[in-house]
């Protein structure tokens, strides 16, 4: 029988060496023949996995075996930044990671989600799939005029209600100076719509000085700023919850 470390590297060495929380959540509890002695599981894991001497955070939420470091899928290499990988790749990652969190995040709490056609290709580092694979609309919902579709159909992620209306807009910016996402984020000015920045914490004192700008009047206050770590946190709360609310309906059929 294993012990709880080993069903977590056993779950790790089956998903090429590394796992988001959620993805631990979900496959770790449920291996046969192992007694999760504790009423706070997910806090087990969350514990287990900073263990050093097995274990090395890749991002926030995301980590990894050390046993496995040399031998990591490249688009999870590229989120390592100090193997002073080039900027680029590395940028790409990063976006492609968040990018994804908030979709499966959008998708957990009901909506149906949307990214721009550019970034279908491009790698979901969580899990190695293709963004295109995990959302529901593959071209943007035509919900207002074509001038303002023709702008907005590039923000990073969209969340839209059962009305097939924006519910939620997210730019992931990793690097610029927030401008282009919040002129973006203008054209929608005029729609019930809650919008939000996604970038590094230490990021937030640029966002806050692009935001107070005078052009950006309008959304001022409606922009909200989210740190990675904010992302990660939610994406595995959300996980956290579809288990405990399966495992209440499962018991109660």
């Amino acid at each position: 029988m294993m012990n709880q470390r080993e069903v977590v590297i056993k779950v790790m060495e089956e998903n090429n060496g590394y796992a988001t929380l959620s993805y631990l959540y979900e496959n770790a509890l449920i291996i046969p023949n192992v007694i999760w002695k504790t009423k706070t599981p997910f806090a087990s894991i969350r514990r287990i996995v900073q263990n050093e001497k097995y274990f090395f955070k890749i991002k926030p939420g995301l980590w990894a075996l050390k046993s496995h470091q040399n031998r990591l899928p490249a688009e999870v290499t590229n989120l390592i930044e100090k193997n002073k990988i080039k900027p680029e790749k590395v940028n790409v990652s990063v976006h492609s990671l968040y990018q994804g969190l908030i979709v499966e995040i959008g998708k957990m709490e009901g909506f149906k989600t949307y990214i721009p056609p550019q970034d279908h290709n491009k790698i979901f580092p969580a899990k190695a799939v293709y963004l295109k694979e995990i959302i529901d609309f593959n071209t943007i919902l035509d919900f207002t005029h074509n001038d303002i579709i023709q702008i907005v159909k590039y923000i990073d992620v969209f969340w839209f209600n059962k009305r097939k209306l924006p519910d939620s807009i997210f730019e992931i910016d990793h690097t610029t100076d927030f401008r282009s996402s919040l002129l973006k984020f203008m054209e929608l000015r005029d729609f019930n719509v809650k919008m939000f920045i996604i970038s590094s914490n230490v990021r937030k004192g640029n966002f806050i000085n692009k935001i107070s700008r005078p052009v950006f009047e309008p959304i001022r206050n409606r922009v909200k700023f989210l740190s990675y770590n904010y992302v990660s946190e939610k994406h595995s709360k959300a996980t956290e919850l579809k288990i405990i609310e399966k495992t209440h309906n499962n018991l109660n059929r």
